[in-house]
């Protein structure tokens, strides 16, 4: 199709405004789906999207829409995530993109990561068209999201299009508006082919599938190709779009979306941002995108341990499809072999856990997360730490540096001292506040990513009674009093246990670890002793008592002495117990309290 008739857009939204019902109605209206094959949230291909309500990974989509003017558009639709911790997916997908559609809840209005995914799209100067979902419902109210679309993102509110998914109102209005205003693509003017990867995953039969999206030139099968990256040759083996199902198309032409197979086996060839060229006539690389740093990490380690090699190859087909997440190996003592894994945020994290757990049929076990402190040696020298296992004796410690982010809570005006009473609770320190209608603030704060990584999300949306939004950007780091707390067991550090956390906190956290411990490590023969100790200084104690054998049953009257006899006796064998004896933690111990 020539590139006049070619319209490529994503949808852009707060988590759970309608991004994917408002695409399975672009879907259906264009006819690219019969009503036969129509279902709920059909971009959410994985049973994990579907239970949770959640856009997890970006889908393209190519549609054929005959417009008023009775000209036939290829438009190119991208779904998006809304959720923060995959905004790396939405940068992706709005780099392959001429325009944007932002939809806004009638009835929530803008929130948090609306405002996030808008300066997004500005950065790469999308055309943005507002879109305010569900104005059926009984609370919707269209005058407010209006006037917060004009105040808070600086969008003009007459364009805004009023429609409803769910009912299918306004659908064809989109639809001419996104023939009418979003630019066509323009070719870059290059002398020969030149297509972005934005995305990629993995089949058994196919290797791997690479989604590209063509700027220059064209693609087709039989095309000799170099992935400027790795300086890979490949022939190309097969082209298409998808409907959301993948269909084979003779070409892809300039502005085009879709996917390519070639000859590539192995995930670590293909890198998101990466550029195709032709062999013969290679072109300058595309601009990409910005490499992501994942700011959470967690130990994955397999339950059996003769799944380690399997847990290998899956995380290497997960990263393919997933290349914000990244693993290398590791050891613990307690554990034994697994994988030191980073990732962009919790959600994230659990999402990671339950896709190796239902895709892939892997048992595992998470260790706590944690993030990456910077820590500067008396000699000078700067080390990253990001496990506790590697952190330095604190005699040769100058000063730990924790990583802080900048976070936008917004929240209605009664909840805005619980709020500030939280952030403080955290750690944190709110900058300013602004005021962004007659019912709501946002906050900006400033917090220690160690602090919000657990609860924090969750505290929010109770505290405010599921009103409240947040989204937060990395803000560098700052120094702080951080100390490594060890837990002892029979007197021997267990490494799976130890963690970094400040002072003030750590007491707390001891207390609470020892009294975990203390309900799920077995009794032994003889008193076990369970401590939290900063270097050499014990800061809480729990005991777990001794299984008590009755020496003196057989003592029926006669001198007491004889009873005490016994008694020492038994007193002494213990004493030797607990010198030469070792406590061996079960593996549901360290489940139970990693889970908790």
């Amino acid at each position: 199709m020539d590139v006049a008739h070619i319209r490529n857009f994503s949808i852009i939204a707060h988590i759970d405004h309608g991004k994917t019902t408002l695409s399975d109605r672009l879907l259906h209206r264009t006819g690219t789906i019969s009503t036969r094959e129509m279902e709920d949230q059909l971009l959410d291909s994985m049973d994990l999207e579907k239970e949770r309500g959640i856009t997890i990974k970006a889908h393209p989509v190519t549609m054929l829409y005959r417009a008023a003017n009775g000209e036939t558009y290829e438009l190119n639709l991208i779904d998006t995530p809304g959720h923060v911790d995959f905004s790396y997916e939405v940068s992706r997908s709005l780099s392959a993109c001429e325009g944007a559609l932002l939809i806004v809840d009638a009835a929530q209005g803008v929130e948090a990561q609306t405002v996030a995914n808008v300066h997004l799209a500005m950065k790469q100067n999308l055309t943005i068209i507002p879109v305010i979902n569900k104005i059926d419902l009984p609370h919707a109210n269209v005058p407010l999201a209006k006037q917060q679309l004009e105040d808070i993102l600086a969008i003009p509110a007459d364009t805004a299009i009023l429609a409803s998914a769910k009912e299918g109102i306004g659908i064809d209005e989109i639809l001419e508006a996104i023939v009418a205003r979003i630019p066509p693509p323009t070719p870059t003017g290059a002398g020969s082919l030149q297509a972005l990867v934005f995305d990629s995953y993995f089949d058994t039969y196919k290797g791997v599938v690479t989604h590209v999206r063509v700027f220059n030139g064209e693609l087709k099968p039989g095309l000799q190709v170099k992935l400027l990256h790795s300086g890979k040759h490949v022939e190309v083996k097969e082209v298409g779009s998808f409907n959301p199902k993948p269909y084979v198309r003779e070409k892809l032409e300039a502005g085009e979306t879709g996917y390519l197979t070639a000859n590539i086996k192995s995930p670590q060839e293909v890198k998101m941002g990466d550029t195709i060229t032709d062999t013969r006539h290679p072109a300058p690389a595309l601009p990409g995108f910005q490499e992501i740093h994942p700011m959470v990490f967690s130990g994955l380690y397999p339950i059996n341990t003769a799944d380690y090699e399997h847990l290998k190859a899956n995380l290497a087909k997960l990263q393919l499809n997933d290349s914000a997440f990244v693993y290398q190996p590791e050891t613990s003592v307690a554990l034994g072999f697994g994988f030191r894994c980073g990732f962009l945020g919790l959600l994230h994290l659990e999402i990671v856990q339950e896709r190796l757990r239902r895709e892939y049929g892997m048992d595992i076990i998470a260790t706590y997360p944690s993030v990456i402190y910077r820590v500067t040696l008396t000699d000078g020298t700067l080390k990253e730490v990001d496990n506790p296992a590697y952190l330095p004796e604190p005699n040769y410690i100058q000063k730990i540096e924790e990583p802080v982010v900048r976070a936008f809570v917004i929240c209605p005006n009664e909840n805005i001292g619980d709020m500030m009473a939280l952030i403080s609770e955290k750690r944190g320190s709110v900058d300013h506040t602004e005021t962004l209608d007659s019912r709501r603030v946002m906050l900006t704060s400033v917090v220690p990513l160690n602090e919000i990584l657990i609860d924090f999300h969750d505290r929010i949306k109770s505290l405010t009674r599921g009103y409240g939004s947040m989204d937060y950007e990395h803000a560098g780091y700052q120094e702080s009093d951080m100390v490594k707390l060890d837990m002892l067991v029979n007197g021997e550090s267990v490494d799976a246990f130890s963690c970094i956390v400040h002072r003030d906190k750590a007491e707390g956290r001891g207390r609470a670890l020892a009294a975990k411990l203390k309900e799920v490590i077995p009794r032994q023969q003889y008193a076990v002793a369970i401590q939290a100790a900063i270097g050499g200084k014990i800061i809480a104690r729990e005991t777990v008592s001794a299984l008590r054998k009755d020496v003196t049953a057989k003592c029926y009257g006669g001198d007491i002495t004889r009873k005490r006899k016994l008694l020492e006796k038994q007193k002494e064998g213990k004493k030797r117990m607990k010198a030469v004896g070792s406590v061996n933690i079960p593996q549901e111990a360290f489940i139970e309290v990693l889970k908790a």
